[in-house]
């Protein structure tokens, strides 16, 4: 599969061929409805008719396994285009230029250029179709009957009502398609890719959100910065593979074990952090030593005699606080008093005696 995808890659424009293949497959044949009209009038000799049939029934398959199967997708369905465009100039010369197929078939044709190469494409389109009216002029020689029968009106019914809905079928489903790749990389920006946690930044702005939230409403909720003890040692030791796959193992630790409305981060190298709404700080200790327990029992087959565990600092939301940083700095100081006292902990804020409420911080540094 991901030698299929690479191919892929490396010839673009699959997905463009896709796209042509029907709106080309489903014109031409309710143009064939519209050209038969008049040329059932005009006396057409029959090779002429099996060319229509050629045309309309077997170029859309033909055009589509050709660019599949080349080099370039994108470039030959552009070919594939502009070969239209000849193609329609000698039918609309060849039905002696019918008022209503004729301005049809150019609205479809400019429709067709202009979404395979903007207006350059509309400019070939136009100089290819004069040579195909010139063709089919050397040909049949010049006929000019402009006038559009009833029978030929209702032969062109199908190709005004189903082309356009089938081009507005397709821009919609690119719509539908654009929305989930904007939404996609919108995720990816926000994500820490080894975590899948948010990351620091869209994180932060989180928080000063879910503060002004939390003063608003003076809901509970508190605040934990989590650190992984000795991660700098486990990187030194036994590589920086492991030490990512250590973060990748407790990243997941996290979102297992939160609820469905915590917000979870990676704030920076071996740290996290999450907010719990609705959580006091005891609560949330009850949910963070779950946690703890978890990463406990995390083991690693390439380091069998690894094992890791957590200093967790965790912070009340108060409503006195000026702002969200202040928030972030008292969560912070809980997680140097767990460090400093022994890793493997976690420390309330309202557990700081004033000697531990004047240390120095580290995750707000």
């Amino acid at each position: 599969m991901n030698e299929r995808r690479s191919r892929n890659t490396a010839r673009p424009g699959l997905s463009f061929v896709r796209r042509a293949f029907w709106p080309r497959a489903i014109g031409l044949g309710v143009g064939f409805l519209a050209v038969a009209g008049v040329l059932w009038g005009l006396d057409a000799p029959v090779w002429l008719w099996c060319l229509l049939v050629l045309y309309c029934g077997v170029w859309p398959p033909l055009a589509y396994f050709i660019a599949v199967r080349s080099r370039v997708p994108y470039a030959a369905e552009q070919r594939h285009v502009l070969f239209d465009s000849l193609a329609g100039g000698f039918w609309i010369a060849t039905i002696q230029f019918n008022v209503l197929p004729t301005v049809m078939m150019l609205a479809m044709l400019a429709m067709n250029n202009t979404a395979a190469g903007g207006l350059r494409f509309i400019g070939l389109g136009a100089l290819l179709q004069l040579a195909g009216m010139g063709l089919s002029i050397l040909v049949f020689g010049f006929g000019f009957a402009p006038e559009t029968t009833p029978q030929q009106l209702y032969a062109c019914i199908p190709m005004l009502v189903v082309h356009p809905l089938t081009i507005g079928l397709v821009l919609y489903k690119l719509a539908i398609q654009l929305g989930k790749h904007k939404k996609a990389l919108r995720e990816l920006s926000r994500i820490d890719s080894l975590t899948r946690l948010y990351n620091r930044g869209y994180w932060k702005e989180c928080l000063v959100g879910e503060f002004e939230h939390y003063r608003e409403t003076c809901q509970p909720a508190s605040l934990a910065l989590i650190d992984v003890d000795h991660f700098k040692i486990t990187n030194d030791r036994h590589g920086h593979i492991t030490g990512d796959n250590v973060l990748s193992a407790v990243g997941e630790r996290v979102r297992r074990n939160l609820r469905s409305g915590d917000l979870a981060g990676r704030y920076g190298g071996d740290e996290f952090c999450i907010v719990l709404p609705d959580a006091d700080p005891l609560q949330a200790r009850e949910i963070l030593e779950r946690l703890r327990d978890e990463v406990a029992g995390l083991r690693f087959e390439e380091v069998p005699e690894l094992r890791i565990s957590l200093s967790i600092g965790v912070a009340g939301f108060d409503p006195r606080m000026a702002n969200a940083t202040a928030w972030l700095q008292e969560a912070d100081r809980a997680l140097y008093q767990a460090k400093r006292a022994g890793r493997d902990r976690i420390v309330l804020s309202t557990e700081l005696d004033e000697e531990g409420a004047l240390e120095p911080g580290s995750a707000s540094a």
